[in-house]
């Protein structure tokens, strides 16, 4: 028989299996009666009383320590019925009475060695559904990604193993209690005394007191029926209580055995363990996005002050010397000064612009507005309007004609254009060659490419150029080399509009940006006609 079964079967069980036990030591008994009964008279064997050795290991491999009860009643009934005189318990014949003595105490050492073995066994069946219990336990909170994941699967393997009627676990909240898994829907049982187990230092095996305690702080309870027995286990670890192990079990049916206590100690004592590891992990998530936060204000408050400065400091010093009436500038001067002016406020407003969308992809609030364009009517009025900015740099722009038209928002894709040239423009030497093309890339997608022949990068350095704050040491750079944030506001933009952005080496020599954007879907021949 199942020794889950077994264990999981009524209060009445037990009574009627005591009865199947005795009706089966009385059966064994009768065929062995009436198989001595055959031997000595047919076959002339003058004592067959061995063979009630068989019954009594049947017995005993059945209802264990029954067997030696059935070896004194095999005993008696050879005595009454083959023995002389008949139906007596007395032996005249003394030899019969020292071969029947001996068979008695054969049957005895037989039934106990079976009664050993049976309840050995039972034991290693119960030590096995524990073994196996707490392995699935163990494996389920190693390898979930939370506690609460896994949660209902854990109080359906107790209360199955350990033969409860209700198991539930809830979490210390404060004032209120969180029912993290619970093997029934509804209300949750209440008493005033309720059976807790009671640990104790070093091995002495933990026990369980009555004692009253107030049940379902901030939950929803039900009074429990006159059948049930409430019983908590404290869900602890490191002097921390995270919540308990709540079960229900029929009134009557005594406490869980030994098994049964030792699974659910253990079980709260994992769930304690896997709950302060969701603490933990919890705790140094925060930290590191505290972390993380702390160094991206930095940089951008470093990246910021720095850039904003220097165009600041230009326009001061040269609107200063246009107030100055000490200072003497010509025509040329005061336009000339009026024109640096111009262009550092215009530096500062894609400063200011940059942040503004930096900001926006990040918390997700730019939303594209996508229509249909020509390549060629979006990529050559930005070059017209940034040419000013790439100064001495030689600007070559090879669109392919037969290109589909792409699906952009036309806001997004010039500032992607403005972002690169602007990039170019910061950390590349005067006179560098930069190249502006337009293929096809793959099935329904469009590529445009933006490199130089400037000083490029690392290969370290490409695997990254479009982190945040990230600037690349640059041989021949000056000073101005910008925020570094140009690149990655290039791929946030072109993710918004289902693209991508990549960086590698130019064909120059110095760095190629691409730019995968979706195509409009070309109309059929048939309509083209």
């Amino acid at each position: 028989m199942d020794l889950r079964i077994a264990r999981a079967l009524p209060l009445g069980r037990p009574t009627r299996d005591a009865w199947r036990v005795a009706g089966l030591a009385a059966a064994t008994i009768a065929l062995g009666t009436l198989f001595i009964a055959i031997l000595e008279r047919t076959a002339a064997i003058p004592d067959a009383s061995a063979v009630y050795l068989v019954a009594v290991v049947v017995v005993g491999s059945v209802g264990g320590t029954v067997a030696v009860g059935t070896a004194f009643a095999a005993f008696l009934v050879y005595d009454l019925l083959f023995t002389d005189p008949r139906f007596s318990l007395a032996i005249s014949d003394t030899s019969e009475l020292l071969n029947l003595v001996l068979v008695l105490i054969v049957a005895i050492a037989v039934g106990r060695l079976a009664a050993l073995g049976r309840e050995r066994a039972a034991e290693a069946d119960r030590r096995a559904v524990e073994a196996t219990g707490l392995f699935t336990i163990s494996r389920l909170l190693a390898t979930a990604d939370g506690t609460e994941d896994v949660a209902d699967q854990i109080v359906e393997r107790l209360a199955r193993d350990a033969a409860l009627d209700r198991v539930w676990i809830t979490l210390d909240g404060g004032a209120q209690e969180r029912v993290l898994a619970d093997t029934l829907s509804g209300p949750l049982p209440s008493s005033a005394i309720v059976t807790s187990l009671t640990r104790t230092p070093g091995d002495a095996p933990a026990r369980w007191i009555r004692s009253h305690d107030a049940v379902g702080r901030g939950t929803e309870v039900a009074r429990p029926g006159p059948t049930d027995d409430l019983y908590r286990i404290r869900i602890e670890t490191g002097g921390t209580v995270f919540g308990s192990l709540w079960a229900v079990r029929t009134a009557g049916s005594g406490n869980p055995d030994a098994e049964s206590t030792r699974l659910l100690s253990l079980g709260a004592d994992q769930l304690a363990l896997s709950l302060r590891r969701d603490r933990l992990r919890q705790e140094a998530t925060s930290a590191e996005i505290a972390r993380r936060s702390d160094a991206l204000k930095s940089a951008l408050l470093d990246s910021v002050s720095h850039d904003l400065r220097t165009p600041l400091a230009s326009i001061r010093a040269t609107a200063g010397n246009l107030a100055d009436p000490a200072v003497t500038l010509s025509p040329d001067g005061v336009r000339q000064a009026a024109e640096t002016i111009d262009a550092e406020a215009q530096r500062l407003d894609r400063l200011v612009r940059s942040v503004l969308d930096l900001s926006r992809i990040e918390s997700g609030a730019l939303q594209p507005d996508l229509e249909v364009f020509d390549l060629t009517a979006l990529v050559e009025p930005s070059v017209a309007r940034l040419r000013s900015n790439l100064g001495e740099r030689a600007v070559a722009v090879d669109l392919d004609p037969e290109l589909p038209l792409v699906r952009v928002d036309a806001v997004l894709f010039d500032a992607i254009v403005a972002n690169l040239l602007d990039n170019v423009g910061d950390h590349t030497p005067p006179g560098t060659p930069v190249t502006i093309t337009a293929r096809r890339g793959g099935p329904g997608r469009l590529r445009l490419t933006i490199e130089d022949a400037g000083p490029g990068l690392r290969d370290a350095d490409l695997e990254r150029v479009f982190d945040k704050f990230q600037r690349g040491d640059r041989a021949g750079v000056g000073a101005r080399r910008g925020m570094g944030i140009g690149l990655s506001i290039v791929r946030g933009m072109a993710e918004r509009m289902a693209g991508t952005a990549t960086a590698r080496r130019s064909v120059l020599g110095g760095l190629a940006v691409d730019i995968d954007l979706e195509a409009a879907p070309e109309p059929p021949l048939d309509a083209a006609r």
